[in-house]
């Protein structure tokens, strides 16, 4: 299985062990941010006379952070660019513990409720993670089999990015647009994968709204 696996793409075990502690700390340090400010942003009530709130209310921050679609592009990107599928995988569910975490604590002791409904969704997309992210890794190689596993990432990205159906093609907003573009750039590996991976993603991601 390990020489199956290095045929796709090549781990990189030279990081040093204080660089992998402090990178993966930082990674968690993130989640805990990032949840707090999600749900900061469930309760503030936009003022549009403030300059800063304007500009949240006109970013629409509010619901890209309540939505899957950033959180993927996050996980995708530390995944890809983590030194080894193991580390991507230790990576990926520190910062989405440290989200899930942070946001369920701040919603009781500071908005003062308990949505334990909707966390355990999260907690359970958090359990899967650290297998997800193992596959992800493989995404960002010249393999065939790495061309699959970024086509089916984009092609997820694609349906949480837009409107799509039979005979409609609608822009989401500019921040699912930006998020689309970034997971492409993240999985680049040349051009000609780039234009298979987002011809393969079209197609899936329209037969998929055909089909559910």
């Amino acid at each position: 299985m390990k020489e199956f696996l290095e045929k796709i793409r090549i781990p990189d075990k030279n990081l040093k062990l204080s660089r992998k502690i402090i990178n993966t700390s930082l990674i968690f340090l993130l989640g805990i941010i990032l949840g707090i400010f999600s749900k900061w942003l469930d309760n503030l009530s936009i003022n549009d006379t403030v300059w800063w709130q304007h500009i949240l209310g006109v970013l629409d921050l509010g619901n890209v952070f309540s939505e899957l679609g950033i959180w993927i592009f996050i996980a995708i990107t530390i995944s890809v660019f983590s030194k080894t599928p193991l580390r991507a995988s230790l990576n990926v569910f520190l910062l989405f513990i440290g989200m899930t975490v942070s946001y369920h604590l701040y919603t009781i002791y500071v908005s003062g409720f308990n949505p334990k409904s909707y966390m355990m969704i999260w907690y359970t997309i958090t359990l899967i993670s650290p297998i997800l992210a193992f596959i992800c890794w493989y995404a960002k190689s010249k393999n065939k089999i790495s061309l699959m596993i970024s086509s089916l990432i984009l092609t997820v990205m694609f349906i949480l990015s837009f409107s799509i159906g039979m005979w409609y093609f609608y822009f989401k907003s500019i921040i699912d647009t930006i998020l689309f573009i970034g997971a492409i750039l993240v999985l680049y590996v040349s051009p000609k994968n780039s234009v298979y991976n987002l011809l393969i993603a079209l197609l899936l991601a329209f037969v998929f709204r055909i089909l559910v």
